[in-house]
């Protein structure tokens, strides 16, 4: 927590204001449009706000979605709610996100079937940013709209324009393992103020203007807490130190491993500016002398959790009979690539504990102490 988010967790007490109505969630929601320049509504999830977002695009039964492979299942699974396919699309090696190259061949073919895809869903990586340039000249050609899913990238930038703000829509998440957190909660923004109006018509249940309780289309009880909202608020004014902090903690760890081998962090391409959310690094094993997996083990002896890069969507038992193109790139981005410890809140006696160890482990020296952040 930054500090102001117990004084607009009190407000709301103090206004008697707790639910989905109240003074924080308007306020939030103007503040994040005033950060990103869009129109947004906030509601109980970003796995929610992806839902709305694909049924605005006129997702349904027996159209398919273009999807990144490699990526968290709650990008996926709104798809199907609306009974629609995903069809998953490889990572280009160079900065782990969708390959324009692999979509480009998705689209060409499925033009050359008159089946194109009701839409994309770009998945923005651990605080990174996919190459959109190319994304969105394609589905532009083609007539696909394309929603991006910022949930792990608030903060990142492209060409220095946040990401989210590119496609139709945009997604962001506030779970309690995000770069801010109300604890939950999500986000859907979108540069058509009427879609936006729409989204928060159906997570309010779709309740029409009249005192019965008349309801004439499908909605969801997706609202926004009050509450949950005002810590939000607190949280935003922190958000830039708090990119400062993940990315300060990744190039340490960078610089700790820069004498060995086979050890890279998650590439940070020029075009974009990476918040380093979680400091992903890919594990080369000949070079480095030690698997990704013996080294997880090592770190969990010591207390400490890492975790292996997303397994990739066509691995999934849930989505192991979709279509895909490509497949091979983020499956080895799975199997090869680790999340280290990153919180905003390490304390660097801890990051030293996580480098001591990883070097270790090859034979490495210890530290004794990190050389500065960025």
């Amino acid at each position: 927590m930054g500090g102001a988010e117990q004084a607009f967790v009190e407000s709301a007490f103090a206004s008697n204001w707790l639910s989905t109505v109240g003074e924080n969630i308007t306020a939030f929601e103007e503040e994040f449009e005033g950060l990103l320049g869009r129109p947004a509504v906030a509601v109980s999830s970003g796995t929610a706000a992806i839902h709305l977002g694909l049924r605005l695009l006129g997702v349904g039964p027996g159209d398919e979605v273009l999807c990144s492979d490699l990526t968290f299942v709650a990008m996926c699974n709104p798809v199907r709610y609306l009974g629609a396919e995903p069809v998953f699309l490889d990572s280009d090696r160079a900065t782990w996100h969708l390959d324009p190259n692999v979509l480009e061949d998705a689209l060409r073919k499925r033009a050359g079937k008159n089946k194109l895809p009701r839409a994309l869903a770009v998945a923005h990586l651990y605080g990174g940013c996919a190459d959109l340039d190319p994304i969105l000249a394609l589905c532009h050609n083609y007539g696909v709209p394309v929603l991006e899913d910022a949930a792990e990238a608030l903060g990142a930038r492209y060409r220095n324009k946040p990401v989210g703000t590119f496609g139709d829509f945009g997604v962001y998440s506030l779970n309690g393992n995000k770069i801010i957190t109300a604890t939950g909660g999500g986000v859907l923004i979108s540069s058509n103020p009427a879609w936006i109006e729409k989204a928060r018509f159906w997570s309010q249940q779709a309740r029409d203007p009249d005192a019965s309780y008349q309801h004439s289309e499908l909605g969801y009880n997706y609202g926004f807490s009050n509450v949950l909202a005002g810590i939000a608020r607190g949280q935003l004014q922190v958000l830039d130190r708090r990119v400062s902090e993940r990315r300060g903690i990744a190039i340490k760890y960078q610089k700790a491993f820069s004498d060995l081998g086979g050890i890279s962090l998650m590439p940070q391409p020029e075009w974009g500016f990476h918040t380093n959310w979680l400091s992903c690094f890919f594990i080369n094993e000949r070079e480095f002398g030690a698997s990704r997996d013996s080294l997880i083990r090592r770190l969990e002896e010591a207390n400490i959790e890492s975790r292996p890069v997303w397994k990739p969507m066509h691995m999934q038992p849930l989505y192991s009979g979709c279509e895909r193109f490509g497949g091979t790139v983020a499956e080895e981005l799975h199997r090869h690539g680790i999340c280290l410890a990153s919180s905003s809140s390490l304390e660097e006696v801890d990051q030293l504990r996580v480098v001591n160890i990883v070097r270790g482990a090859v034979g490495g020296g210890p530290q004794s102490r990190l050389g500065g952040g960025v």
